[in-house]
């Protein structure tokens, strides 16, 4: 059962850089859009979180084939996007996960390890 999907995610910008992070932002996304426009990746959702406390604030959920995906964060443009985040980001970071019709996939995997 593959990863169709991608969550970057971030705290905060750290402080001093706030001007790095807005910059960035903006480059990450016209970096996604291309992907998507070049078929790399399905489609991406950029989320603010309300103010909770917590330790994550915002992500981008990247949805995508799982062997292009592979490609994608194996490629040097990734890799870049997501060290320049390490430097000017609280928290960064990128998880793969799954989303859509693997979720029934996942979910049967784990209720069969359910012990009876």
């Amino acid at each position: 059962m593959p990863s169709n999907a991608i969550l970057f995610g971030w705290n905060r910008p750290l402080p001093g850089r706030e001007q790095i992070s807005r910059q960035h932002f903006g480059e990450f996304v016209a970096y996604l859009t291309s992907l998507q426009q070049s078929g790399s990746i399905q489609s991406f959702d950029t989320v603010f979180l309300d103010a909770h406390g917590g330790d994550l604030n915002g992500f981008f959920l990247i949805k995508g084939d799982p062997a292009k995906l592979d490609a994608v964060v194996s490629s040097n443009d990734w890799t870049t996007h997501i060290t320049r985040a390490s430097i000017h980001l609280d928290g960064a970071g990128a998880i793969r996960g799954v989303t859509g019709d693997e979720i029934a996939a996942r979910m049967a995997l784990w209720s069969s390890l359910i012990p009876s």
